[in-house]
């Protein structure tokens, strides 16, 4: 398998080194987030629909600032239960200039909860109606790369979309942050990723 869209050779090395933020960085904007009910609901035909009517909101309210919008994360994936969470990622040039975007997001209803310098200049926006995670990268972001790269291996590989979904039903027992949920699947994501990151060397041989 080789990827769905063109890596250079430098890309594909990057996506395939998974970097930790500081350990010591606090990333809550506004405090720790509270407890919430994690939810994973069969798939909904409606979700790409949503992610299209953000989308257009989105380029409309950053303009030439948006240098891509991408719709990422379960809710991607045809045929898979997910959280009904819409994850989005946006592309910026500089996610440090954050006078650039977050005030027409804030005007849009975001709120700003998480900035991590270290970890590939990553901040997370959040609206709550309808519920989307928005997630800003820099252009080229090799975490980015990595989302696009595990959306379309679950569209391709029927048999990991069904562990997936096992995982993810098993991840919310008893959890009540986010947190935790995705602790408790880090370990099927990771071998779901080492069978795509043998693909991709595969591909380059």
């Amino acid at each position: 398998m080789s990827a769905s869209f063109p890596l250079t050779a430098a890309e594909r090395e990057a996506v395939m080194t998974f970097a930790d933020g500081d350990p010591d960085e606090n990333p809550w904007v506004a405090g720790k987030p509270q407890q919430e009910e994690i939810d994973v609901v069969d798939y909904d035909p409606r979700w790409p629909q949503r992610f299209a009517q953000e989308k257009a909101r989105l380029e409309r309210a950053l303009g030439p600032y948006a240098l891509h919008i991408e719709h990422v994360g379960s809710t991607a994936v045809p045929a898979l239960a997910a959280k009904p969470i819409i994850d989005i990622d946006l592309l910026v040039a500089d996610p440090a200039d954050e006078a650039g975007y977050i005030p027409p997001l804030t005007a849009l209803g975001y709120v700003h909860t998480i900035r991590e310098p270290s970890w590939y200049q990553h901040r997370l926006l959040r609206l709550d109606a309808p519920q989307i995670n928005l997630h800003v990268f820099a252009a080229g972001s090799p975490e980015h790369l990595r989302h696009r790269l595990f959306r379309d291996w679950l569209i391709a590989h029927p048999e990991d979309r069904q562990r997936y979904v096992a995982s993810k039903r098993r991840a919310r027992q008893g959890v009540n942050t986010m947190a935790d949920y995705n602790r408790n699947k880090q370990e099927t994501v990771r071998q779901i990723y080492a069978k795509i990151f043998a693909a991709l060397r595969n591909s380059a041989d």
